[in-house]
């Protein structure tokens, strides 16, 4: 996970942006349901390298953590339309990824205050809480990117290799073949 991707900063740029300060997230905490519009599909599909995007969902439940952080559980859900890596052709897959994130401020005393003196799995370390918000568009985008098939493939379709025997021409046999037709020995 890119470790502070999920700041305040250039939220205005990003494909789904649903940003949440601190200060609107009580103690008791909030529950969010969040369904992307057709601009927002279409921004993420572009962004991930899908042909479309027809559905893109997302549910969260977040509460403070500690003083000044938030904590993230959830669950991003899509249908997204990939390209088959062997026909070429349009394949829909579905996407469901948990997710579960810790946010504390990005200040570097209050960082190590909050993971102490134990050594933590860079994985399971809390992300930094830049400016006081998170925005739950942008993680949803990045775990609907990390559940995505980096090479999906129809069913039941099988890359066939050529046979052994023919073997193709160098990318250099054309210059080869037009050398040798000019002479083209040592000089």
């Amino acid at each position: 996970m890119p470790r502070g991707a999920r700041g305040e900063e250039g939220v205005s740029a990003r494909a789904w942006s649903v940003p949440l300060a601190i200060s609107d997230v009580s103690e008791a905490g909030r529950h969010f349901d969040l369904v992307a519009d057709a601009q927002a599909r279409a921004a993420v599909a572009t962004l991930a390298g899908l042909a479309a995007l027809p559905r893109l969902e997302a549910s969260f439940d977040v509460s403070r953590r500690g003083r000044g952080g938030l904590h993230v559980v959830g669950r991003v859900s899509a249908t997204a339309v990939q390209t088959c890596v062997v026909t070429l052709e349009p394949l829909e897959n579905e996407v469901d990824e948990d997710i579960d994130i810790a946010f504390v401020p990005a200040a570097a005393s209050s960082f190590d205050e909050h993971v102490g003196e134990v050594e933590v799995p860079l994985e399971d370390a809390p992300e930094p809480l830049i400016g006081g918000a998170i925005d739950l568009g942008a993680i949803a985008t990045e775990f609907l990117i990390l559940g995505l098939d980096p090479y999906p493939r129809k069913p039941d379709v099988v890359f066939e290799t050529p046979p052994a025997g023919d073997e193709p021409a160098h990318p250099f046999a054309a210059l080869a073949e037009l050398k040798k037709g000019q002479g083209g020995g040592q000089r």
